[in-house]
């Protein structure tokens, strides 16, 4: 149900200003109605998208931004796409759904059609939501079944079985029906994509609805619509401390084997930075069409619309080529924007969350009662502003398979307000101070108190071995270990 709203005394002036911002503000300034009705729920879920700055997409920035709260503290689970993306879907860490990395044997869509009788489709289905799921679904779908599979649970499915990435020239499962796009302008995956969501979300009639868009960009290549081609023109990637990092004696091995990067290579890099920005240009102009489509069909009022991505991106930082896999802030760290009925106007909540949060949320929302085997928290009580007991860490978890030898070792991420620390299958750790080292550049790991390093392993190590409810039982448990740590 949409957030209780405080009753307002009315008068004729009031009433006249409010219609002349109506008019000159459009659809960023529609009241936020009560509603007896559920509410619907969107996600848009980018992929690759680290925490840049929103304000360079206007649409993202004066409807979602402006008009919503903005997470400072949000991260992956694993900033690989398909251990994520199962994360969002059933809300259990990678440990748990065992979807690890992009392939067979160890991951892809294969290991996870295994879970798909129960996800946040079937759950908001049978809660009485009309369900579609419109773009990327899952790495190497469809994968050992038929190119019309549709998973349980979406009463509306519309995802390219291939090409995904190209944008172009693929072939999109369309509600069972297989159809091959190819390379006009109009063939543009997130155009296509943007059409169908209008569609979906104008379709749905009395019944509410839950929509899981999730376009491609800014994913390399980082194809973009033609219209977008003279954008960003003077654009680098940022040059941030840790940019082609000097001193890198202290980090483990893999790290330490890194070369500095060649001018080519951060040619390249500039290149595909500017690419990146121009294909969430048409994220922006997605957002735009759907937050229209919404609004003249009266149901802005009463949708949360909750931005993010799968996981981050590093462009650079650590000498590393342009990639994610890595326990750095720019893989693990994402964008998260709400917003919707009750949620204040450019708000900002710092409490730490995580993609795993994302399912029980809506589920709350939605009237919906999770699995037991779910292992986030409900976001509501805090986009409520409620001051509730929460977390003080997040839990972050790669596993490198045998096919991807580039990417770091296998590790595990305990994420707080002020440190990351890692631990690496090698046996390796990293520590950062995050208040006095925000591009972490010095990992004190074999200089810190031996306590600290001691306390945040066997936090670390409880979050790694928890199951369902558990989860948030090791939570506390970690808050009491964190009492132990200086501040």
């Amino acid at each position: 149900m949409p957030f209780p709203r405080k009753p307002r005394r009315w008068c004729p002036w009031l009433a006249v200003a409010l219609l002349m911002c109506t008019a000159f503000s459009g659809a960023a300034a529609q009241p936020q109605r009560a509603s007896t009705r559920p509410p619907n729920v969107v996600l848009i879920l980018t992929d690759d998208l680290d925490s840049t700055d929103l304000q360079r997409f206007p649409n993202i920035w004066n409807l979602l931004v402006q008009q919503g709260a903005v997470f400072s503290r949000f991260f992956a689970t694993n900033p690989w796409c398909c251990p994520s993306r199962s994360s969002i879907l059933r809300s259990q860490y990678m440990h748990s759904h065992q979807v690890e990395s992009n392939r067979p044997p160890t991951g892809g869509f294969p290991k996870f059609r295994t879970l798909e009788e129960s996800t946040i489709g079937t759950w908001m289905r049978s809660a009485g939501y009309r369900t579609g799921l419109l773009g990327k679904y899952l790495n190497q779908y469809p994968l050992g079944a038929s190119r019309h599979y549709i998973p349980p649970g979406w009463d509306r499915w519309a995802v390219p079985v291939t090409r995904l990435y190209q944008e172009y020239g693929y072939a999109l499962n369309d509600d069972g029906s297989v159809t091959q796009h190819g390379y006009t302008p109009e063939d543009y995956l997130e155009d296509v994509l943007s059409h169908k969501a209008d569609e979906f979300v104008s379709s749905s009639g009395d019944q509410p609805f839950f929509l899981y868009l999730a376009p491609v960009a800014p994913h390399q290549p980082a194809n973009y619509a033609p219209r977008h081609a003279d954008a960003f023109q003077d654009e680098v990637a940022p040059r941030t401390p840790s940019f082609d990092e000097q001193d890198m004696s202290a980090e483990p091995l893999w790290l330490r084997e890194k070369p500095p990067l060649t001018p080519k290579a951060v040619r390249r890099i500039d290149e595909l930075h500017r690419d990146r920005l121009r294909a969430m240009l048409g994220v922006d102009d997605m957002v735009g069409s759907l937050v229209s489509t919404l609004e003249q069909s009266g149901q802005l009022a009463n949708t949360y619309i909750f931005f993010t991505s799968d996981n981050g991106f590093h462009l650079g930082q650590h000498r590393l080529h342009p990639g994610k896999t890595t326990p750095f802030e720019e893989d693990i760290r994402i964008p998260m924007v709400v917003r919707g009925p009750g949620i204040t106007p450019g708000s900002t909540i710092d409490r730490l969350c995580s993609t795993v949060d994302l399912a029980p949320t809506f589920a709350e929302l939605g009237g919906a009662t999770p699995p037991s085997f779910a292992e986030g928290r409900s976001l509501v009580p805090i986009l409520r502003g409620e001051d509730v007991p929460w977390r003080d860490a997040v839990l972050v978890e790669f596993f490198q398979p045998p096919y991807a030898p580039y990417a770091a070792p296998s590790y595990s991420v305990l994420r707080t307000e002020r440190y990351s620390y890692v631990e690496y299958g090698t046996g390796e750790r990293q520590l950062y101070d995050l208040a006095t080292d925000p591009y972490e550049l010095r990992n004190v790991a074999a200089t810190a108190d031996p306590h600290q390093v001691d306390t945040f392993s066997a936090r670390l190590a409880l979050l790694r071995s928890c199951s369902g409810a558990t989860c948030r039982i090791a939570d506390a448990e970690s808050r009491a270990l964190l009492r132990a740590v200086p501040r």
